[in-house]
């Protein structure tokens, strides 16, 4: 596959106050040359899942300024989540995650429109998947990630996945050429964090560098992860980014 931005709505004139807030940004020349922030503003990404993931990939996706935010997720904040999931307070425990991480989200870039949306099923996924951009896997269980991954395939769409657990983590753009089924064809038998726990700043890691690569494959900057697998060890330090191949 080719490196491509998706297809968006007409791109829309950046005002001063923004050009103001992604000045740092617009320093890039890669990103200026490739008109990335315009792309970005005119985007809308869907994030699955506002946990330990979620929460980093939309404060940075937010921060760079993509025009258009969904957060799906039915949980609520418990105090076990604070060590991780970095976008809540204690002052958010008992709070809905999708609403809170909202929240935070117009707290930090009022250009960025963000709504909230139940929990991602078999009834929704496809009008959510339909309605964004690009969607961004931060889910934590194996029946959603199939679930995303399937639809995806079958409307031969693009979408940002990742995965953290332990010390470690993972991160790949799947797509028509290559989807998560042709690699792991079924769910393996990996533990949840709940399960088998994790390092606090792991999923902070791996969930910004599944932000990197979801502005990558909006504004058509770089080289996103099709057909590759990054890794992380947390506790050697060592990342690995591998070929994939389908299983």
């Amino acid at each position: 596959m080719t490196d491509r931005p998706i297809p968006g709505p007409p791109v829309s004139v950046i005002g001063r106050t923004e050009l103001r807030r992604y000045s740092r940004q617009l320093l890039v020349p890669e990103w200026l040359e490739a008109g990335a922030q315009e792309r970005l503003r005119a985007a809308t990404v869907l994030i699955v899942g506002a946990g330990g993931l979620g929460g980093p990939v939309a404060l940075a996706l937010a921060g760079a300024g993509v025009g258009g935010l969904v957060i799906a997720d039915d949980d609520t904040v418990d105090l076990s989540n604070l060590h991780r999931q970095t976008q809540f307070t204690l002052s958010d425990v008992g709070r809905a995650k999708a609403a809170a991480t909202a929240a935070r989200v117009q707290a930090i870039n009022p250009f960025v429109s963000v709504r909230t949306a139940p929990r991602l099923d078999a009834g929704n996924v496809r009008a959510l998947l339909v309605g964004a951009d690009l969607t961004v896997d931060a889910t934590d269980n194996f029946e959603t990630r199939y679930l995303i991954a399937d639809t995806c395939a079958a409307l031969g769409r693009e979408w940002v996945w990742g995965a953290a657990s332990g010390a470690s983590g993972m991160v790949s753009v799947f797509g028509p050429g290559l989807g998560l089924r042709d690699v792991f064809p079924e769910p393996g038998d990996e533990l949840s964090c709940d399960e088998a726990g994790v390092i606090g700043p792991v999923p902070t890691v791996v969930g910004n560098m599944m932000a990197l690569e979801a502005l990558k494959v909006l504004g058509g900057v770089g080289e996103p992860l099709r057909g590759r697998l990054w890794t992380l060890d947390a506790l050697t330090g060592r990342t690995r980014t591998l070929a994939l191949r389908p299983a």
